[in-house]
Formats: structure tokens, sequence, C-alpha cells
């Protein structure tokens, strides 16, 4: 597998997440499972499938986390150049079909959260803007359809 580039708000956010896996939701899964068990017969008990389907996909999550953050590198902005767009970088951008501005920040997928304004460096955009400059009108295809996309300004927090 390859190493994960992580900010320190998102490898903080990756380890908090775990760390309520494991202390809190782990063990109550575990004790509804313990309680379900105690109604009687398994294979008609509605209960004991979904605590038992619950704790599965709790333990998928958790090896998912163990596994990110075992490769994780904290990213580090002042090894990255300042001038174009990378992973890091939030951009504002004007929407040149409908006269909006934008604002993204570029992250790695284990961090993007759309509703935060989080995107992947791997999604059609966050491959768009990659390696840009300010000034740069950038047309990206997606799913939808084709954006147009002038980019105004690249920060680094």
């Amino acid at each position: 597998m390859s190493e994960v580039y992580l900010s320190r708000d998102g490898m903080r956010k990756l380890q908090d997440e775990l760390k309520e896996l494991k202390t809190s939701e782990r063990p109550a899964v575990r004790d509804a499972l313990q309680r379900a068990r105690e109604f009687g017969d398994l294979s008609e008990n509605a209960e004991y499938a979904a605590a038992k389907e619950r704790l599965m996909f709790l333990e998928q999550r958790i090896n998912r986390l163990e596994e990110t953050l075992s490769r994780a590198s904290l990213l580090e902005n002042e090894n990255i150049p300042d001038d174009k767009v990378y992973i890091g970088a939030t951009v504002l951008l004007r929407d040149l079909t409908k006269s909006l501005e934008l604002t993204y920040t570029l992250v790695s997928p284990e961090e993007a959260d759309f509703e935060e304004g989080k995107i992947s460096t791997v999604s059609p955009i966050g491959k768009g803007l990659l390696g840009k400059e300010e000034g740069v009108e950038v047309e990206i295809t997606v799913p939808a359809g084709t954006l147009h996309y002038k980019i105004l300004k690249i920060t680094r927090d």
C-alpha cells in the first residue's frame, strides 16, 4: 500500500474516531450482542443479527483506520510549493458558468468531506486543479458535465 498524506487536523480526526470506536462503540455493540444472545434461539433473533452485523461493520472500520494511520505521513506545507495547487492548498475559484465563487481545500481521500469544502486530490475536480496556477482557467469533466473555473487565489494554512 502507498503512503497517505494527512494534515494535522485530518490525522487527529482519524485518531479520535479510532479511539471512539474502540473505547465506546465496540463495547456497547458487544454488550448489545451479549444481551441479544440471552433471548434464545439465534437463528430467529433479529436483535442478535443486527448487533452481529453492526459489530462486523465496526471491526472493518477499525481495521481500515488502523491501516490508514499506519501508512500516514503528516503533510508539511513548507515542503510544498505555494504558487500552484497541490495537496493542502485552499483554492478560491470562480465558476465561469454560474458566476459563483467557491473555495475548496485539496486533501487526501481519507480526509475528503465535501460539506466542509475538502475535496480529494483524486476526485475529478481535485485532479483537474492539481498543478495549476493562479489566474488559470480550467475545464473539468465531472459525471454531471463540464465545469469551467478560474483560479483566483491559492493559499496554504
